[in-house]
């Protein structure tokens, strides 16, 4: 089965995941009634543990009815992405790279995404459309990288992405192509040998980085995935959000960066969460976070060590926590 055919089998019914992990619907919090749409890999739904309601990779995706409340801490946009817009479809946060919103579309839904009310219909749905944001790279010659995201740009076909890619290496201080994706690890699939040859064509230096949160993630079909996209002279980063339930141990963030590494990523940042709506289930103390990342350091080399981060609306880079 294509990667395109194992998405749109993609489990879009919670309850069909608790049937599928022998769990009943009084071991799972409530459902909301309506919002974020609930969508789930098979492939990635075989890595859960059945029977098991805390399973880190099951919270991940699970709906809950307490997203429906709007906490005082939390904002429907909560890294200022709105104010960031250079132009349709492209956010200018930080000097010398900017970041496409290529589609809204992803693999699956993580219940704590910070662009999960992101206005997607108002951005580009066709490469013409991408024009304006191409023109605003081109004329800026202070900008040698351009990443492209979303929701995630590999749900896009390759023949889109090569047309894309081509139309960024045009620009000739455009230096390094940064791709953000889940899809390795969700559904590794994508990974095809056409996909692998659009970046190994290209003059720019391939950077695919991944987000994982859990070692249980990152399994044999992952690793060959991972490989192939090595092979083709990509260097891969990851990056991590940091999850009350999932990963908030240190034992588990040590995992994480064995397995990372395991696979050729390597750990690049720890997120604090983005207080989007209805994520307060998933928040971690940031006295806790810096505690476990302080113990990390005592437990890993260095470059096994994520940088604990937070994005604030109007900062000219990330906030280093730890």
């Amino acid at each position: 089965m294509d990667w395109q055919q194992e998405l749109r089998d993609a489990v879009r019914d919670p309850q069909e995941l608790a049937r599928m992990l022998g769990l009943e619907p009084s071991q799972l919090p409530a459902l909301p009634q309506e919002g974020f749409p609930f969508l789930v890999p098979r492939a990635f739904a075989g890595r859960m543990e059945p029977g098991n309601p805390r399973d880190p990779l099951l919270l991940q995706v699970w709906p809950d009815a307490r997203e429906a409340l709007l906490d005082a801490q939390e904002r429907l946009d909560p890294v200022g992405d709105g104010a960031a817009r250079a132009a349709q479809g492209l956010l200018h946060k930080y000097r010398g790279r900017v970041l496409l919103v290529t589609t809204g579309a992803c693999a699956v839904h993580c219940r704590y995404c910070f662009r999960q009310n992101y206005p997607y219909r108002d951005e580009p749905h066709a490469l013409d459309a991408w024009r304006p944001a191409l023109a605003h790279v081109a004329g800026d010659a202070s900008i040698h990288e351009v990443l492209l995201s979303g929701g995630d740009p590999l749900t896009l076909p390759d023949a889109v992405l090569s047309r894309l890619v081509a139309q960024i290496e045009a620009i000739p201080h455009v230096r390094t192509l940064r791709i953000h994706t889940r899809l390795p690890v969700v559904l590794p699939s994508r990974v095809t040998s056409e996909f692998c040859q659009i970046l190994s064509n290209s003059r720019l230096q391939a950077v695919v980085v991944l987000h994982a949160n859990h070692v249980r993630e990152l399994g044999a079909d992952v690793a060959k995935a991972c490989a192939r996209l090595r092979s083709h002279g990509v260097t891969l980063l990851n990056q991590s959000v940091l999850l009350a339930g999932v990963n908030d141990r240190v034992d588990a963030l040590e995992e994480l960066s064995h397995g990372l590494w395991a696979v050729g990523a390597l750990p690049y940042y720890l997120h604090v969460l983005d207080a989007v709506k209805g994520s307060r289930r998933f928040a971690v103390a940031d006295s806790e976070a810096v505690g476990l990342v302080e113990e990390l350091r005592l437990r890993l080399p260095g470059y096994l060590v994520p940088r604990l981060v937070r994005e604030l609306e109007g900062e000219a880079s990330k906030t280093r926590l730890a």
